[in-house]
Order: C-alpha cells, then structure tokens, then sequence
C-alpha cells in the first residue's frame, strides 16, 4: 500500500528557513516524478514544486520560485523541500505525492498527514 511520511516542519519566524522531508513506500519512487503540495486553512491545495525522476527538471509555483528547492534521493525513497526566505504566506500543511509528469495530477488517491509550516513572528 502506498504511504508518505512527511517530516520537518514547525514554527518559524519570517525570513527563516525549514528543510521538509517526505519518505514514500508502496511504488518504486524512481519511476515517477514527485510533487509537494499545500493546503493553507480554506484554501485549495495547490502545487508548490515538483521534480523529474532524475531531478534533471524541477517545476515551481511562482509564489515560491527563487525561496524553495525540490530535490530527491531515490536511493532513499525520500524527496525533500527546502524552503527559505519563509514569509506568513507560505504557512500551510505540506504534502508530497507522486505524478506520471513533472507538475501533473497527483498519482495516488492516499495521502499522508503533512507536516505543519506555521510562518510568524
């Protein structure tokens, strides 16, 4: 059975930095690409950045081009975000999901409990 596990967010001041984590089981994750995503209270999810499969293209959301990096271990079945430069804005829960392409649909109807970003002073 597919599963995520995300990991690494919390409580930051603006201008700080977080590192999320996202370890997958169930699928071969180096035959697909991968995907974080976000929900903010009340909001949509929405694609934040996505990466191919040997992390030759990468796709972000203009909201967090520049602050965010999307990388991934296949080795370790483990995708990671880096996320800087954190502004109110970017508070949301943090999910990772596999996709057929770089910035397509989410793969898998299961989803892991997200980790919690939480930007403020």
């Amino acid at each position: 059975q597919v599963h995520f596990v995300e990991s690494g967010g919390g409580l930051v001041q603006p201008g700080g930095s977080l590192r999320l984590s996202c370890v997958a089981s169930g699928f071969t994750l180096s035959s697909v690409a991968m995907s974080w995503y976000r929900q903010a209270p009340g909001k949509e999810r929405e694609l934040v950045a996505s990466i191919t499969i040997l992390s030759r293209g990468k796709y972000y959301a203009d909201s967090v081009s520049a602050r965010f990096t999307i990388s991934r271990d296949n080795a370790k079945n483990t995708v990671f975000l880096q996320m800087n430069s954190l502004k109110p804005e970017d508070t949301a829960v943090y999910h990772c999901n596999a996709a057929r392409q770089i910035g397509g649909l989410p793969l898998f109807a299961n989803w892991g409990q997200g980790t919690q970003v939480t930007v403020s002073s």
